[in-house]
């Protein structure tokens, strides 16, 4: 009897841990680091070193300072979406008006994480996933996903060439 009681208490407790703390943001994906070592996505490739043509031109090394082979993100997009180099968004005016061209939203960060917050909430999986910290970002946003086999299928049937992806396995 005295075991039963136990049990009984320990499965409660264990009842309100999983319910607990509302306030916080759900975390669906349960994924932890086994090891204290880098995290391989921090980490940013340099660009390709380049002999200049004229050593005399090579700016002065700054310690602490900028690269000629830093990645420069926000630069390399502008240039693939056809501004100029080092233009910036104030230079590319014609670039600007083109993203621009069917309205912005101002507070458009705020609206999708305060919407993404409350999808997340509303599937926060079921208790013993909660208690457990089973991994339920994959079920959560199931139907937001896009089938890339379906849409490779899609884009090879209209006739496009689709070099990057791999070949169709068997089955496909």
């Amino acid at each position: 009897m005295r075991a039963a009681r136990v049990i009984l208490a320990v499965s409660f407790a264990a009842m309100l841990a999983g319910c607990g703390n509302r306030d916080a943001p759900p975390e669906l994906m349960n994924i932890r680091a086994t090891t204290a070592g880098p995290d391989e996505f921090g980490i940013l490739p340099p660009k390709t070193l380049e002999m200049p043509k004229d050593l005399a031109q090579l700016p002065e090394p700054t310690p602490g300072g900028v690269n000629l082979t830093d990645p420069t993100p926000r630069e390399d997009a502008i240039l693939a979406l056809g501004g100029r180099p080092g233009g910036g968004t104030g230079a590319d005016g014609g670039l600007l008006n083109h993203v621009n061209r069917y309205g912005v939203s101002g507070g458009i960060r705020t609206t999708l994480a305060a919407e993404d917050l409350q999808w997340r909430r509303d599937n926060n999986g079921r208790i013993l996933e909660r208690l457990f910290n089973v991994n339920v970002y994959y079920r959560a946003y199931e139907d937001q996903s896009l089938d890339q086999h379906a849409e490779l299928w899609r884009w090879r049937q209209r006739g496009a060439r689709t070099p990057s992806a791999p070949p169709p396995q068997d089955g496909e």
